[in-house]
């Protein structure tokens, strides 16, 4: 409705950010608590293969493996990324397999993502607000670990280890939903160094309505 459109994964290229959510508790949880249709982020490979940071930690597994589990996939790309950036990813995503998961660095987001919507009032100009982002990130998030990951810190730090940082903001501030609202025509919270593009949706299932009898009508 939004102008979107389904593609196939032939599309992909390597570098590609795909955002994700899943029908769990967990996934509903952080989408809940950050406003957002989303709840993961992973990172494309090529030849097939992702990278992503889990609870059981940093991971490589197919791509049709996150298509087949997960309810809704949307893939967005950063211009400007080169064969040579996408190597030194690749590189980097796979020294990193068995990184531990950065819990704490997630149990601190989610207050942090509440919080700062006082500096996200429309009326403030991008400088302050800017300001009171960094702030407040550096008060609460300040004790979060830097050599673990999350999912959205870790398709971030490849990018900076690849010498393209998506955003001058610490990895560890920005959630899947920030990365959602870095694309073309969205104002970010976090501003990005350049705007993500659309690609497509890998897959989308609409959510159910439920009409008053408990009739599902998707």
């Amino acid at each position: 409705g939004n102008g979107g459109e389904l593609v196939s994964t032939a599309v992909l290229e390597p570098g590609d950010i795909l955002l994700t959510s899943v029908a769990t508790v967990n996934s509903f949880g952080i989408r809940l608590g950050t406003f957002s249709p989303v709840s993961h982020a992973v990172l494309y490979l090529g030849d097939g293969q992702v990278a992503e940071a889990v609870g059981s930690g940093v991971r490589a597994r197919p791509l049709e493996a996150v298509t087949a589990e997960e309810q809704m996939v949307v893939a967005f790309r950063l211009p400007g990324v080169t064969p040579s950036h996408a190597e030194a990813m690749r590189a980097w995503a796979l020294s990193q397999i068995g990184t531990r998961y950065n819990t704490g660095g997630v149990l601190l987001q989610a207050p942090f993502v509440l919080n700062r919507r006082v500096c996200e009032l429309p009326l403030l100009p991008d400088a302050v607000r800017n300001f009171c982002v960094s702030g407040m990130a550096s008060v609460q998030l300040g004790s979060s670990r830097d050599d673990q990951f999350f999912c959205s810190q870790f398709v971030l730090e490849a990018y900076r280890q690849a010498g393209l940082p998506i955003t001058a903001a610490d990895p560890r501030w920005v959630s899947p939903a920030d990365l959602l609202h870095m694309r073309e025509g969205d104002v970010p919270s976090i501003p990005a160094t350049r705007p993500l593009r659309y690609v497509g949706h890998l897959k989308y299932n609409p959510p159910p309505v439920i009409t008053a009898d408990g009739t599902d009508t998707r």
